[in-house]
């Protein structure tokens, strides 16, 4: 491990990438298509060895594809774009003194940066701590849990968004579940996919109906060891899944950059901080000052690109130009378990074996885009 980065080693400016997540891949895959960084030693800091494609998840789960599929080798992906990796977790940031530390007390060093982290589970904070808890986040450690467990014979899922939605279809087609289990999809306030255009909802309510998937629009609590909602109890329960979303990283509120009142690093269109220009971020440890954008991987997607382009920039002693502006409508497709999907783009919806074929086939284009990078091909 190194203990210590020095800054600028032999003149050279050092860009450090935070967290392998999706906008990560395509910097690490401009610097492999375009050549390294000029003048600059590069380093990226990520806790995990792959990238979990989280849009897959569902699908394995309803045993559409293996528990291998879907992972980037962010190991290979760095060794060919010329970048030295550190497989540890960033704990602190000084904006200021351009360091991150690590959790294994490392102090890495940069010129420029950015973060591309994801946010932290927030689960346990907004239903209360319980052995029967799973929160989404982080997938990686979703997923091997989730795989270790056994069958549950009932399921709660919180949490009404896209996300939470895809797991409740997923649990109720769990492959290898035998008898399957019970599933019921706690909404909270905010309904069946907050968001959404009306038909959507509407699509997305019958196919939870015809499933046999009970939805509650109530918030899901632990009160006295007993999982509730609306005050009702729901027991027996053998498995709670948080799909609330994430939160702002403690060391990044503790950081003094500029956040939102959320906590999340505030940045401009170009995706720099508001207020330490020289770091750059994405995904959802981000948040747009300039307008309202949901913390969404097909967003983080998009973004990558405005990454690359800006650190190339700041290398360059530039101003980064290179915005990202967010189409109208993202198209989101959402798995049902049962070999069918929905699509949803503005206010059109649709239905069929189709759109999953559709969604599996972008799935894997996606994929396979970096693994064929990570091979040299």
């Amino acid at each position: 491990m190194v203990e210590q980065h020095a800054k600028g080693t032999g003149g050279a400016k050092r860009v450090l990438l935070v967290g392998g997540g999706h906008a990560h891949v395509a910097v690490l895959a401009d610097w492999i298509r375009r050549g390294p960084l000029p003048g600059a030693r590069s380093v990226l800091l990520t806790p995990e060895p792959t990238l979990r494609y989280s849009g897959m998840v569902p699908g394995w789960i309803a045993g559409q594809h293996e528990q291998g599929d879907g992972l980037v080798d962010l190991v290979a992906l760095a060794a060919r774009a010329g970048v030295e990796l550190v497989q540890d977790r960033c704990v602190a940031l000084d904006p200021d003194a351009r360091t991150v530390t690590t959790a294994n007390g490392a102090r890495i060093a940069f010129d420029f940066a950015s973060f591309d982290t994801g946010g932290e589970g927030r689960g346990a904070r907004l239903l209360g701590a319980d052995p029967r808890l799973l929160d989404v986040r982080p997938i990686s450690a979703f997923v091997a849990r989730l795989a270790a467990l056994p069958a549950p014979a009932h399921v709660v899922i919180a949490g009404g968004g896209a996300g939470g939605v895809e797991l409740a279809f997923a649990m109720r087609n769990r492959a290898g579940a035998g008898t399957p289990p019970s599933v019921s999809l706690a909404t909270g306030a905010g309904g069946l996919l907050p968001g959404f255009a009306p038909a959507v909802q509407r699509r997305t309510a019958r196919a939870l109906t015809r499933q046999g998937i009970a939805m509650l629009a109530s918030d899901v609590r632990f009160e006295s060891g007993a999982v509730a909602a609306g005050g009702q109890s729901l027991e027996p329960v053998d498995l709670v899944i948080a799909a609330t979303g994430s939160a702002a990283p403690g060391w990044l509120r503790a950081s003094g950059i500029a956040a939102d009142a959320a906590g999340y690093m505030a940045v401009d269109a170009q995706h720099c901080s508001i207020s330490h220009p020289h770091i750059l971020a994405a995904g959802d440890v981000a948040a747009r000052a300039d307008r309202p954008l949901a913390h969404s991987g097909v967003h983080a997607v998009f973004a990558g690109p405005v990454l690359a382009a800006n650190l190339r920039a700041l290398l360059d002693g530039h101003t980064p130009r290179r915005a990202y502006h967010p189409r109208p409508h993202s198209l989101y497709l959402l798995n049902t378990g049962d070999g069918s999907a929905i699509a949803s783009y503005g206010s059109l919806s649709a239905e069929g074996r189709w759109v999953l074929a559709l969604k599996h086939r972008i799935d894997k284009a996606w994929i396979a885009q970096y693994a064929a990078l990570a091979r040299g091909v």
